[in-house]
Parts: structure tokens; sequence; C-alpha cells
């Protein structure tokens, strides 16, 4: 199994390690000190040793920051993380806070005095939130201090090693560009706009430049490294040769000078030392990297990771392949929601079973490299939890009368999926179905919107929202991010969300995930990844359009439907779904689970 369902976080252990922590604080002179959830690399998958901020405060979330002073402490997260929160860290000793509402540097203006020194890990923080939050305890009459020696890691005494998984190459056939195109072209991408280098700090990007894959994190193939892109050389990748067998080794040194990564900090210097201009993005690249850049006397050119663009506009072999994993995953969600229908009406059946039984299916494709992140599986009021992660701790039935909401993707060689299903368990009441359909209007919206060029992810956001908002209602969280090729399933630049500032291009893969949550009660969210097809004119039209192609295939549960909430457009869109999900995966069905599917995709009448 990919999955393991022990309790990876709570309350139990963070007065005791907030107690040592102060007391390494006290000894460095320093006021306070900052513990992000991430790594060097700014990633949102990091290794077991860089999960510090879950070792100190209980809080297992994806994205996080703790702020430890002498006498008060505080954990900043994301709507994501309202309830969870509340549920791992202990409230006696954290003060729990909601982001972007609650700013951390507007917190450390309260509480920090004239004269304190924050300290802080550079390598773990960006170079703009560096810069903010130097801003901000300049205001209080403080000073930021960087620690070359993390503190947290002083107290971690069984901190887990640096990770070491072995490097693979990602075949041709699935990258569709050799590595050796990929960095010319972006070698002309530096020299168009006059930089002479670039720091690649984040895993994917570097995954996918040299076309190779690891598992140095969770269920996301990357290697963790760093590469320095020039203008006009080879480029320098920085990896623990002990990643690299014989045959990556080789096909590596004929793209790329291989380096240790101890040898980075030189290499900073040298380019600083040169006076090359060198891009570096200063949301994903660390602050230790700038401040290197910076003192050795390089320009920073202050612009985007020149990878993520070109990654996130997939080629044919790619969009071949996510066709592709698409149908196969497809075939074993429809396989697990037959499954579901027969089991769970007994009331025996819990989130752990239905996740387990789900991951089987998967790798009984054959195909399946990794589940794509910890499945969530969530049944009645857990489903209200929107990153909830089942437990053997938190582990509930499913039971009849109640709703059931599983978010789960795989990894394969060819594509990534990701895909949420709402699933009525027995007979559903009749606030869920008018819920559920104002959800699935939304999906449908975003499922069907044509738009032009340089229309961004913000645009569109308002799409999904229309009919919750009609009636009083949001959801918490983004209705999309984009989704990599046998790479991360959270993917820049792109998204569809409030802040989606990004234009959206062809051959990018996002969701589309709309939702509702009541808390205590149940959750309601209905995703299918969404392909952004090339422009064209529609008929009668003046202007070319983009629209969605959606490759998920599997049902959406039609006894959660009000078709009397659905006009005409949105119920054709829903029966022309079905007939498709039928059509494409019946044929790879056995019997039992083909006449399932049939009944699950059968034409919904108007009311």
């Amino acid at each position: 199994m990919y999955q393991d369902y022990d309790d990876s976080g709570g309350p139990a252990n963070g007065p005791e390690r907030v107690a040592r922590l102060r007391g390494k604080l006290k000894r460095r002179s320093l006021a306070g000190f900052l513990v992000p959830r991430g790594d060097e690399h700014m990633n949102e998958y990091v290794p077991p040793g860089a999960e510090r901020l879950r070792w100190l405060t209980g809080f297992s979330g994806s994205a996080g920051l703790a702020v430890i002073l002498e006498r008060k402490a505080a954990v900043f997260v994301d709507g994501r993380y309202t309830l969870q929160v509340r549920d791992q860290v202990d409230m006696t000793v954290f003060e729990t806070l909601l982001a972007p509402e609650n700013k951390p540097g507007d917190w450390l203006k309260k509480h920090l005095k004239k004269g304190d020194r924050l300290g802080y890990d550079p390598r773990l923080h960006s170079v703009n939130s560096v810069a903010e939050l130097r801003k901000a305890v300049a205001q209080a009459g403080a000073s930021l201090a960087p620690q070359d020696a993390n503190p947290v890691d002083a107290i971690w005494d069984d901190q887990p090693p640096p990770p070491a998984a072995r490097v693979t190459p990602q075949p041709l056939k699935y990258a569709g560009e050799g590595a050796a195109k990929k960095l010319s072209r972006l070698r002309k991408a530096l020299n168009k706009s006059h930089v002479g280098a670039a720091v690649v700090t984040m895993p994917d990007s570097i995954a996918w430049a040299f076309n190779i894959r690891g598992g140095d994190v969770p269920h996301t193939p990357l290697p963790l490294a760093f590469a320095i892109l020039h203008a006009g050389a080879k480029p320098e990748l920085f990896i623990d040769p002990a990643k690299l067998g014989a045959r990556v080794k080789k096909s590596l040194g004929a793209v790329a000078r291989l380096r240790k990564p101890d040898e980075l900090e030189s290499r900073l210097a040298a380019l600083g030392k040169k006076k090359i201009k060198v891009r570096l993005d200063p949301d994903t690249g660390n602050a230790w990297i700038g401040e290197i850049l910076t003192r050795a006397g390089a320009v920073i050119d202050r612009g985007p990771d020149p990878c993520v663009l070109p990654k996130a506009k997939k080629n044919a072999a790619e969009i071949k392949g996510a066709r592709e994993a698409h149908m196969r995953d497809g075939g074993a969600m429809c396989r697990f929601l037959a499954w579901l229908d027969r089991e769970a009406p007994s009331g025996k059946l819990d989130e752990i079973a239905a996740a387990q039984k789900l991951e089987s299916l998967r790798a009984d494709t054959g195909k399946l490299k990794e589940i794509s992140f910890d499945t969530i599986s969530g049944a009645g009021a857990n489903g209200a939890i929107v990153h909830y992660r089942v437990t053997r701790s938190t582990n509930a039935r499913l039971k009849p009368g109640s709703l059931y909401l599983v978010d789960s993707g795989g990894q394969y060689a060819d594509g990534t999926t990701d895909i949420t299903r709402t699933v009525a368990i027995g007979r559903p009441a009749r606030d869920m179905r008018r819920h559920f359909t104002l959800v699935l209007k939304g999906h449908i919206a975003i499922a069907t919107t044509r738009f032009p060029k340089s229309t961004r992810g913000a645009d569109l956001d308002a799409f999904a929202r229309r009919a919750l908002w009609g009636a009083g209602l949001d959801y918490d969280h983004g209705t999309g991010h984009g989704v990599g090729s046998y790479l991360s399933v959270h993917e820049g630049p792109a998204n569809i969300s409030r802040r989606g500032g990004v234009p959206l291009e062809p051959g990018m893969i996002l969701s589309n995930e709309p939702g509702f949550y009541r808390a205590g009660k149940y959750g309601i969210r209905i995703e299918n990844l969404v392909l952004v097809s090339e422009p064209e004119k529609p008929t009668g039209g003046e202007r070319d359009m983009m629209a969605f192609e959606t490759l998920s295939l599997a049902p959406i549960d039609r006894r959660l439907v009000d078709p009397a909430l659905l006009d005409a457009a949105e119920l054709a869109w829903l029966n022309a779904y079905h007939a498709r999900v039928l059509k494409e995966i019946g044929p790879g069905l056995e019997s039992g689970d083909k006449a399932w599917l049939k009944r699950a995709t059968a034409p919904l009448l108007a009311s």
C-alpha cells in the first residue's frame, strides 16, 4: 500500500517541544523563531526530515507557518485547514489564525518589542516572504536574524535523514521532447530576456527540464536538486551522486555539468563575482540563495522560474498520455464506485477500507507508480474537512443517510490524475441534494465555458460560485489548480481562483472542483481534470475562443442531483458526459460492473 493511516499530527507534544525550542532561542539571544511548513526548495511536497512544522506543533497540513515568541505563539493556515488546525494544535500554546485575512507581519508588529531579534532559517523562506517580514518587523523596532543552523533541528533528536531515492529517466515517448531540446529552448529564452543565468530551485522544474523522475518525497516522483541554467553554456545540476546510476549519470552528463549539492554556494558566489545578471524567482527561490548572490555582487533579475510556463503547456505526447492515464484511472474509479454501492449500504464499511480498496483497484491496472496524494476519504462530518486525512483514530463508518467524499488520484508514467466524487450512502436528504446540485451547476459552468486569449483563472472563478452565491453559500478554496505530467498534482503557474492572475493557455491541465462544506455534517466536492483546448472560432463567432476538454471519466452520483435546479443546457451536459463515460469505460468492465455503470449513467429527465 502507498498510504499509511498512522496519526501524523496532533497536539500531544506541542507544549514540551515549544518549551525546548524557547530554551534554544534564549541561548541564541533570539526573541522568537519562524517555523514554516517547507524545505529549501519551497516545495509543497517535502521529505519527512523537513516536516518541522508538524513535529513542533502537531499540524500536518501542506501549508502553514508557526511563530514562536518568548511568551506567545501562533500558527497561520489558510481556509482549507480551518477545522484541521483546531483539532491538531494545542490551543493553550498556540493562537490559530486564518490567512490571508490575518498576516504574520501584522501579528509580529503587535507582539514584538523594540530591539527584539526574530530568528529564521533563510533556506526555508522565499525571497519575497523575507522582504515582507523584514519590513513588518522593522516597523516594530525589531530585526530579522538569519540562522545558519536551524534550532528546531537542534532539538529534533530522531529527525529523519535526507532522502536519497534513485533517479530514473522519463522516456521520450512520455516526455515528448528530449532534455537537450528543452534546455536549448530555455537558453534561448534567457538570452531573449538578456539574462546570463537562472537558478532553478523547484524539483518539478528540474525533473521536467532534464527528463528525470525520483522518489525523494511522498507520492510525487521528484528528485530533490538545484540547477543553474546558463545562457551560453551547459547547465549545472546539483544532485547527490548516490542517487544516480551509471545509465542516468551518463545521460545527464551529456546535457549538464553534474555537481554535488555542497558546491552550490561557491557556484552562486562565482556568478556574483562575474557580475552576471541572474534570474531568481522571488516566490520560489529561497532567501539564502538570494543573499549569497547579492553579497557576491550579482544583479538579480526577479522573474518567474523559466521552466514553469513551458512545463505547464503539455505537448502532444503528454496530452496523449494524460488521456490514456485518465481512461485507465476512470476504469478503476468506476469499479470502485460500483463496489462502494454494493458494500456501503450495510453500514460496516469504513473510510480506511474504502481508501484501501480504491488504491488496490488502481494498482490492479498494472500501471500505477504511486498514488498522487493521500486519499481524502471522508464520511459524514469528516467530508467537511477540506484536506482531511483519515487515520486509525479518526476512521469513521459510512453510515446510511450520509454523504461520502473521496478525493484521490494516481501517478502513472504517462500522466497524473486527480478526481473527487461525492456519493450518497443510502437515501440522501433534501438539503444534501440541493447543495450537491448547486455545486454541480458551478462545475458545469466551468466545464462548458468558452474564453478568449489572455483569460485568467481569476476571470473564471466566479462562474463556479455563482449558483452557490445566489443561495448565500460559498467555499474557502480555489476552484482549480494546475496538474503535472507524471509530476506534481498541484502545478503552477495557472489556477482557477480569486488570485489566479496567469492567463490560461492551450495544453494546460487544471482541476475543476467547486465544493460546499457544512461543518459537522457533510462535505460536497465534484472534481474532474480539464485540458485547455486550442482556440477556434465558435459557429457564427468572430473571435477565437478556447475551451475545456474534460479528461476525468467517472459517473457523478445521479441520486444527489435535483433536475429541477438544472436548466436544459446543464442537464444536456450531464447526460452527454455520462453517455461518454459509458461509451469509453464500459467496454473495459466486467458484466456486473458494466451493468452498474449503465444504471449510474442513465439519462436524467427534466422535472
